[in-house]
């Protein structure tokens, strides 16, 4: 399959792009939102042999991470810049009419730029394991460590009231949380795109926090809940039954929008690309050819 790749001029920086495949009749390309923010492309290369059904895909890394500009100013890494680099990206790369599939803060910013950017051209979008609330997801996150072990709850709550989140206890009981919650730490049997480096650390401390439930970086007054109803193109909600995005929390972005669908990946975690991998790419098969 051909693979494209480039990077996009952006407020001074560079956004890098990679598109797999060529654009067929009838099919319109699929755009991949990676989540973290300071997360990148890189596990969206999972999905690179859907291309050869006739559908191309493209997948960028978000300014701040990835192969993307790493800005030292803080003031960059807010939702704004993220959501003007979207509207950017769809210019530079004419993409008038697209599906959009956007995983975790992925889907935050598709929500973010449908409720309070554009619509025009968005034939669908599937949000994949994402809140509309940050209050919730913090509310949720905060739930789900009640079933780990009292060891690694004691860890994670001395760790919350000191504010010291580097000490080994806490660091081992926030990787079992992530373990049972979002992934396994890449290893050696891991798939490649996963064993890369991300480069988001910084952005996702700045914008996100040390943790996925403290949250007090610059996003963590995202709240669209109520905004939701604006969104009139179709709508596929997707998470998993062990996600750090909790059916609680699905279900509060699906009851929101008009028309909205929603999908539930049996046993599987934050990426059911990974964990569900053959179940994830027939739902997405048969969504976009439902609303091509």
């Amino acid at each position: 399959m051909k693979i494209e790749e480039g990077y996009m001029p952006f407020h001074g920086y560079q956004t890098y792009y990679r598109i797999v495949g060529e654009a067929q009749p009838g099919k319109a390309p699929l755009l991949l939102i990676h989540g973290g923010p300071g997360s990148s492309h890189n596990y969206f290369e999972l999905l690179d042999d859907y291309a050869a059904t006739g559908r191309q895909l493209i997948m960028y890394d978000q300014v701040g991470c990835g192969k993307s500009s790493l800005p030292e100013d803080e003031s960059v890494y807010v939702k704004e810049t993220w959501a003007e680099e979207l509207i950017a990206l769809r210019k530079y790369l004419h993409l008038d009419e697209i599906h959009m599939l956007g995983q975790s803060w992925g889907g935050m910013l598709e929500m973010l730029y449908l409720t309070q950017y554009d619509q025009t051209g968005v034939k669908s979008v599937m949000i994949d394991g994402s809140p509309a609330s940050i209050k919730l997801w913090t509310q949720e996150q905060h739930r789900l460590i009640t079933y780990l072990s009292y060891e690694d709850r004691k860890a994670i709550a001395e760790a919350e009231r000191t504010g010291d989140f580097t000490g080994p206890k806490y660091l081992a009981a926030n990787d079992r949380y992530m373990e049972r919650y979002c992934w396994d730490d890449p290893d050696e049997n891991s798939p490649e795109p996963l064993r890369r480096p991300t480069n988001g650390k910084r952005a996702s401390l700045i914008a996100e926090g040390p943790n996925e439930f403290t949250e007090n970086g610059s996003i963590s007054d995202f709240e669209l809940t109520d905004q939701l109803y604006k969104i009139h193109v179709p709508v596929l909600m997707t998470n998993g039954t062990d996600d750090l995005c909790t059916p609680l929390i699905a279900k509060s972005v699906y009851d929101h929008i008009p028309g909205c669908k929603w999908h539930l990946f049996q046993n599987s975690r934050h990426l059911a690309l990974l964990d569900q991998h053959d179940e994830f790419i027939d739902v997405l098969d048969h969504w976009l050819k439902e609303n091509d």
